[in-house]
């Protein structure tokens, strides 16, 4: 499958579509910001952005390889800060009795609002939360991203993976909560799959205390473990005008499925979260760094 990404080089923004590996050479497309957006717009399949951008662009090999590069969130809008993330919760079949009955009225689960684009933090970065935290979990979630034309109509790009890390415990204690539960950091993986929403992603998570592994677990968050269907889940949000504002760029996650808390673990500062989507051949390691945020004067 392409794949595509975006990255700063020597004070310029670039697009390449193959994923870099250490050591190896990598061609870079120089884009201004929005051209990508525009040409998602434009395109009726995700080949034809890769035709239009390669046949036009200035290009660069960089010899040295992914050292060089500052990786960005993908089609994140620079300029204007227009995207935002947010998701879905309590969406796969392990937290359901049941299978859903075919033909049975669409119920839309609970959608939160987590963030802006630019809260997007890359591989490597640490995840900030607050100091107060009752209870931390990471969840491993694909990340849908759609670019909406001068009209507000969405355009589906394609999907990555993301890590919505949060505080259930805030969420368990209330739920009305939630909210603030969802005001963590959220990691994002810069590699954005050109295809449909994927029906399997599969890998495992590991959280390492002193770089010393202290709990791992498998996960599964692609459509098949989903109790919902995508095309539902989308349909029903982007109902909304407010997600279909002009030129917006949304990430949305799809949920995620039991992990580390539910196993008894706990997530303590300074933990390092590892997740190896080993289905798609990409890694998200980020630290948890809790603040002590100052009273406000």
């Amino acid at each position: 499958m392409t794949i595509l990404f975006e990255c700063e080089y020597q004070d310029a923004r670039w697009v390449g579509f193959e994923k870099p590996e250490p050591g190896r050479p990598v061609t870079l497309y120089k884009v201004s910001d929005g051209r990508l957006q525009a040409e998602f717009i434009a395109a009726e399949r995700p080949e034809q952005v890769v035709d239009a951008i390669t046949a036009d662009a200035e290009s660069v090999t960089v010899e040295g390889g992914e050292e060089e590069l500052r990786y960005l969130p993908p089609l994140l809008p620079q300029a204007t800060g227009n995207a935002l993330l947010s998701g879905f919760m309590r969406t796969h079949k392990s937290k359901f009795e049941g299978e859903p009955t075919e033909g049975e009225e669409f119920v839309p689960p609970n959608w939160f609002f987590k963030g802006f684009g630019s809260w997007l933090r890359m591989p490597g970065d640490p995840l900030v939360v607050p100091q107060n935290v009752r209870a931390l979990i990471e969840e491993p979630e694909v990340a849908l991203v759609y670019v909406n034309d001068a009209d507000g109509t969405p355009h589906y790009a394609g999907y990555t993976i993301a890590n919505d890390l949060c505080d259930i415990g805030l969420h368990i204690e209330n739920p009305g909560w939630n909210p603030y539960c969802k005001l963590c950091d959220t990691s994002i993986a810069p590699w954005l799959f050109l295809g449909a929403p994927p029906a399997s992603v599969t890998g495992r998570v590991t959280i390492e205390r002193d770089g010393v592994t202290a709990w791992e677990g498998p996960f599964d968050c692609g459509e098949d473990a989903l109790y919902f269907t995508v095309r539902e889940m989308m349909d029903h949000l982007f109902t909304f005008p407010a997600v279909r504002r002009p030129e917006m760029v949304n990430y949305v996650l799809l949920g995620a499925d039991k992990a580390s808390y539910h196993d008894g673990f706990r997530i303590a500062d300074g933990d390092r979260i590892v997740i190896d989507v080993k289905s798609h051949g990409i890694v998200l390691d980020n630290a948890v760094q809790y603040v002590q945020t100052p009273a406000v004067s």
